[in-house]
C-alpha cells in the first residue's frame, strides 16, 4: 500500500426517510452511483474508505426504529465495499429526545463503535482503520492521517430539545469532547489531522455566520431557509457549532486553531444544504482560514428542505504529496449534469506529505 494513492468520499445530510416519502433511496442510490456508476450518465469513483457527517435521520421529530430499519437496509447497497468502510458522526436530527437515551436510535442503527452488531449490522473487527474512543467521540488513522470524529449532542442546559422543539438546529458538542480534541492535536504534531463533525465552525463556508441560517420577511420577522426558525432553539446560531461546553456562541474550536495556524489541516462538516455555487455570507463551501481548510459536504438529500442540491466530495491524498485534491460530484442533473462538477475541484495544501506508515 506505500505507493497508493488514499481516496476518501466524504457525504452527509442523507435525511433518508424525508427523500423515502418521495419515492427517493438518498443514501443508497448515493451508494450504488459511486461503485457502479448512476443513471444519469454519473461515472462510478474509486475510494477506500468514506465518511458521513451526519443526518441520516430526516424526521423533525425524534428519530424511531422503522427509519433505523431503513438505514440498515440502504446500507446494503454496498456490493463493492464493506459497511465498516464507512465512518459516521451524529447530526442533529440523528439524537434522541431529551428524556431517552441519549442518541440511542444512532447509537443502536448506524453504531460508530459497533456495539450493537444485531441491529446495524456493524462489525468492528471489519474496519479497515481500528476506531478509538466512544460514540460522542473517537479517532481512527490511515497512514499519517488522524481523524477526529465528533458527534453532535443535545445542549444539556436547555429544557426543550429534540422532538418537543421539532428540531433545535444549533450545534453543540460536550466539554469532554473538545478537551479531548485539544488533547488530540496536541499529542499528535506530526500528523495530517481531520476533525469532523456534522457542523462547521462560525465564519467559515456558506451561511455559518450568525442568523445566516434564516431570513427575514417582508415584515421583517424570521423564517426558516436552510434551517427551521426555532426561537427556543438558538435560531442565531442555527448554521453552525454554538454550544461548548453549554457556552453559547463559544467560539472553542475557532478560537483554538486561530491560535495554532495549521494545528489542524481540514475542518469536515455539513448540515447547511446549499447549491455549490451558494455564496451566502460571502462565503463559498470551501474555505481556508487559519491555516485550516473547512469543507462543507452536505447534502445527499434531495427533499430536506428548500436548498437542496444533491451531491458530495472526492479526496485524494498523494504519497509523498502535500497536495489534497478536492472534487465535487452531483448526484442528480437537476441543477448541474449528474457526475464531477470541475468548477468546484479544488487543489489545497497539507502541512505535510501524506505517507503510508
Amino acid at each position: 500500500m506505500s505507493t497508493d494513492i488514499f481516496s476518501l468520499w466524504v457525504f452527509g445530510d442523507a435525511h433518508v426517510e424525508t427523500d423515502l416519502r418521495h419515492g427517493r433511496e438518498s443514501l443508497a442510490e448515493a451508494l450504488h452511483t459511486s461503485e457502479r456508476g448512476g443513471e444519469e450518465g454519473g461515472p462510478p469513483f474509486d475510494w477506500d474508505i468514506a465518511i458521513d457527517v451526519g443526518d441520516m435521520s430526516g424526521g423533525q421529530s425524534v428519530p424511531e426504529d422503522s427509519e433505523g430499519e431503513e438505514v440498515v437496509r440502504q446500507f446494503n447497497a454496498l456490493e463493492k465495499h464493506p459497511r465498516e468502510a464507512v465512518y459516521n458522526v451524529c447530526g442533529n436530527h440523528d439524537r434522541s429526545g431529551l428524556d431517552e437515551p441519549e442518541a440511542w436510535w444512532w447509537r443502536k442503527w448506524v453504531d460508530p463503535m459497533g456495539k450493537h452488531t444485531e441491529c446495524s449490522g456493524v462489525d468492528s473487527r471489519r474496519r479497515p482503520f481500528p476506531v478509538n474512543g466512544t460514540w460522542e467521540r473517537y479517532s481512527f488513522r490511515a497512514g499519517n492521517i488522524l481523524f477526529l470524529m465528533m458527534s453532535d449532542i443535545n445542549e444539556p442546559s436547555q429544557t426543550i430539545g429534540r422532538g418537543d422543539l421539532g428540531g433545535n438546529p444549533a450545534g453543540v458538542v460536550s466539554g469532554e469532547t473538545f478537551e479531548w480534541w485539544t488533547s488530540m492535536v496536541e499529542s499528535a504534531p506530526d500528523s495530517i489531522i481531520i476533525s469532523v463533525h456534522h457542523y462547521m465552525l462560525k465564519e467559515t463556508t456558506v451561511a455559518s455566520g450568525e442568523w445566516e441560517g434564516l431570513r427575514k420577511d417582508s415584515d421583517g420577522n424570521w423564517k426558516g431557509h436552510y434551517h427551521g426558525f426555532k426561537p427556543q432553539g438558538a435560531p442565531r446560531g442555527a448554521s453552525y457549532l454554538y454550544f461548548v461546553g453549554s457556552q453559547p456562541d463559544a467560539q472553542a474550536f475557532e478560537n483554538y486553531i486561530e491560535e495554532h495556524p495549521g494545528a489542524v489541516d481540514v475542518w469536515l462538516g455539513g448540515h447547511t444544504h446549499a447549491h455549490p455555487d451558494d455564496t451566502y455570507g460571502g462565503k463559498t463551501h470551501i474555505e481556508t482560514k487559519w491555516g485550516t481548510h473547512f469543507i462543507n459536504a452536505a447534502c445527499l438529500s434531495r427533499y430536506h428542505g428548500s436548498t437542496n442540491v444533491p451531491k458530495s466530495r472526492l479526496f485524494t491524498f498523494a504519497p509523498g504529496s502535500r497536495e489534497l485534491r478536492v472534487q465535487c460530484y452531483m448526484h442528480t442533473s437537476e441543477f448541474l449534469p449528474q457526475g464531477w462538477y470541475a468548477k468546484e475541484e479544488r487543489i489545497l495544501p497539507l502541512t505535510r506529505p501524506f505517507e503510508w506508515q
